[in-house]
């Protein structure tokens, strides 16, 4: 049981306040800071802080697996911790994205190794074998585009802008209002040559600006309608945009969680959130971003499939708390700590990474004790065995990363 140092990742899109805000460190940053990583990624591992040293998690993992990650969990993800735990502050959106399937990652991290593309190349779609199902938890107000919205409630929208450019659009997908029309009208927009997108696209946000003005901002569509506005603000000219109106518009309030399976395009727009992942850099991105766009590699992973997604929250009522997702490499539970409930027992049988939120904590373990305030992780290996969680300052929160369960 170990304090974990975070690796600290700047992007454009993060903010100068929330994570510095949140780990007590001076507002404003000096860059934007988007996600602190808890984790043994190759890319920023995290570090086990020992005494006077900071381990990387990596190499303390691959130094002993066994110990680290347990013998159940050691040989079922290849010696590798499977997940990765990060804070995300976005003060802009995200690029739209999908994460492959198992079989998808594997043959395509394969295809590209024999085509000789290098690791590192900016046109890479594979930088791993694996797939990457995510969860996002709110930790405030959190906004987000995923998956794509019931086609009915689609035509419905485009009948609400009053944009006739957009009919043979709306025609194309009352034809077929399901996946197939769903993947044809996707498939239109994000291949739309340079000079239709130029036309096209400003006529549809003249009619989103005409129904914001003519609704008051109250309409049914208000979300979705100024999202677009403000996303072609950020990304002007950008495929992306059109493709946004085909998608649900999410809003999590502080607690509730978003889970992604594969195939799923999504594009988280503002807020400050815990996310859990399976330990991958498997993207494949459809617009909202400078960066390569595989048009025909994205098309192969998206599902069309329309959905509803679920907003989660987590199960039980008292201690650790479980928000339930299908992902084998990864499980979160949230713990809340107040004076009626000051302790919780966490269950250790694999590798545990805790991240406290709210408050401060007290993990102990035997004699060992370990204070986590907030905004500060700690790493329990497989072999810490039984570790108690508690709060002496009033209201705490804490969220602990483990490894899914088996089948």
């Amino acid at each position: 049981m170990h304090l974990l140092r975070g690796a600290l990742r700047n992007y454009a899109w993060g903010s100068r306040t929330a994570l510095a805000e949140l780990c007590g460190r001076p507002v404003p940053s000096v860059h934007p800071e988007a996600e602190m990583w808890f984790g043994a990624h190759p890319a920023d591992p995290a570090r086990l802080l020992i005494g006077d040293d900071a381990v990387s998690l990596l190499d303390a993992v691959a130094a002993d697996p066994v110990r680290e990650l347990g013998s159940a969990v050691a040989p079922r993800f290849g010696n590798r911790l499977p997940f990765l735990l990060k804070l995300l502050a976005a003060e802009e959106p995200l690029s739209l994205q999908a994460h492959p399937s198992a079989i998808q990652a594997r043959d395509g991290f394969a295809r590209e190794n024999r085509a000789r593309v290098p690791i590192d190349a900016p046109t890479r779609n594979y930088r791993d074998d694996c797939p990457k199902p995510e969860l996002v938890v709110a930790l405030d107000r959190f906004e987000a585009l995923a998956g794509f919205r019931d086609p009915h409630a689609t035509i419905a929208l485009f009948a609400a802008l009053e944009v006739p450019a957009l009919a043979k659009y709306s025609a194309l997908l009352a034809g077929q209002p399901d996946s197939s029309g769903l993947r044809a009208l996707f498939t239109t927009w994000i291949t739309l040559p340079e000079r239709a997108l130029a036309t096209l696209l400003p006529e549809v946000l003249d009619g989103c600006v005409a129904y914001l003005s003519a609704s008051h901002g109250k309409g049914q569509f208000g979300k979705e309608v100024r999202t677009a506005i403000e996303l072609a603000d950020t990304y002007p000219g950008d495929a992306g945009v059109l493709c946004s109106l085909l998608l649900n518009r999410i809003t999590l309030q502080p607690g509730e969680g978003l889970y992604l399976d594969a195939g799923n395009l999504h594009a988280y727009l503002r807020g400050v959130a815990v996310e859990i992942m399976a330990n991958s850099d498997n993207v494949l991105r459809g617009g909202l971003t400078p960066k390569h766009v595989d048009v025909p590699e994205l098309l192969r992973v998206l599902d069309f499939e329309p959905v509803e997604v679920p907003i989660l929250h987590p199960g039980g009522e008292r201690g650790a708390r479980r928000y339930p997702t299908p992902a084998a490499e990864f499980a979160l539970s949230r713990i809340d700590l107040d004076a009626t409930n000051p302790t919780a027992d966490v269950a250790v049988d694999g590798p545990n990474i805790l991240l406290c939120t709210k408050g401060s904590v007290q993990l102990r373990r035997g004699d060992a004790v370990l204070e986590l305030r907030r905004g500060a992780a700690a790493w329990v290996s497989a072999a810490d065995a039984h570790v108690s969680v508690t709060t002496s300052e009033g209201n705490a929160q804490m969220f602990c990363a483990s490894v899914g369960r088996a089948g």
